[in-house]
């Protein structure tokens, strides 16, 4: 990927039926999925090599990759099957038909696998729009999907799945019952799967996200509505690989936690103290929020609100 610039913010389409697909990918393998997305151009010919470079990846997340798990999560991405639901039956492809390492520049060369590539070119009007920074930041791989799935509903009042069917979309549950069903109990299934995806997501992308748990056909939790609200205003952050990229990186991360809070309608003197001393208490406040509205508490004024919390903590 011969990049002398790249704005983390840019917007990666990614099909529909990728975004619904049954998969375990890993955390590693959906980052490198998503650069690859990032790298599509809708004239590209077939069998286009595309370069992906660690650097780019770890400039985006602020995270140092391990060379060693990078080879061992792209060898295990070429045998991982994708699993899609179509109207006549059950289809099963892998992604990708040739990885190549190049020696010295710390990038690798993928090659779409050819029954693949209409779920990488013929979009139209399926597809579901992803901010590459928001989706990179997040490390849990759960959090990757379900932000996806969240995009892929965003202004349309949140979408109802099964939990079952959530599940098994999350590669947490074989439809077949031959294996086992992984964080059964609900009360793990929140905490390891659902909370931590809803504070990363908060926390470090583009939208506003939610979930509920409902008991439809019975007494148990077996159904979940995914809620999520429109992009929160950021400031663009372009990157220039010619000059100070740790300054830059830096300077631009405290400019989006900073217009964050301010999208709050928290002040400016405010939103600039809380970014530099209290982020992770904002998003936790911020989350907690969020709770009490979904759960029907009425707060007319949210920043008021917010200040009276944080003051009540000797934060201000």
């Amino acid at each position: 990927m011969e990049l002398q610039k790249t704005t983390p913010e840019k917007k990666i389409k990614q099909h529909n039926t990728i975004t619904s697909g049954r998969t375990d990918y890993s955390a590693c393998q959906l980052d490198v999925l998503f650069m690859l997305l990032a790298c599509i151009e809708d004239t590209d010919a077939p069998k286009k090599r595309y370069s992906i470079r660690v650097k780019d990846i770890e400039l985006i997340t602020s995270r140092k990759w391990n060379y060693q798990q990078l080879l061992e999560s792209n060898e295990e991405m070429m045998s991982r099957v994708f699993k899609i639901e179509e109207e006549d039956g059950l289809r099963q492809i892998v992604l990708f038909s040739e990885i190549k390492y190049l020696d010295g520049t710390g990038s690798f060369d993928m090659v779409i696998n050819e029954p693949a590539r209409p779920y990488f070119f013929e979009l139209k009007n399926n597809y579901t729009l992803l901010e590459l920074k928001s989706v990179l930041s997040c490390t849990s791989k759960h959090a990757k999907r379900l932000y996806s799935l969240a995009c892929q509903w965003r202004g349309t009042g949140g979408h109802t799945y099964s939990i079952g069917e959530l599940k098994e979309m999350l590669g947490l549950k074989d439809p077949k019952g031959k294996e086992k069903e992984q964080y059964s109990e609900i009360t793990m299934f929140k905490k390891q799967v659902l909370d931590i995806a809803k504070r990363q997501i908060n926390e470090h992308t583009d939208i506003v996200f939610d979930y509920e748990l409902l008991k439809v056909k019975g007494r148990s939790f077996d159904t979940i509505k995914l809620f999520c609200g429109f992009a929160k205003p950021k400031l663009q952050m372009e990157i220039d690989f010619n000059v100070d990229l740790e300054k830059q990186k830096k300077n631009g991360e405290l400019l989006q936690k900073i217009a964050n809070i301010q999208a709050i309608g928290i002040r400016d003197d405010l939103a600039e103290l809380w970014a530099v001393k209290y982020w992770k208490q904002f998003v936790e406040e911020k989350n907690n929020l969020l709770e009490a509205i979904q759960k029907g508490k009425v707060i007319a004024d949210k920043p008021a609100y917010l200040a009276g919390i944080f003051k009540k903590k000797g934060y201000v």
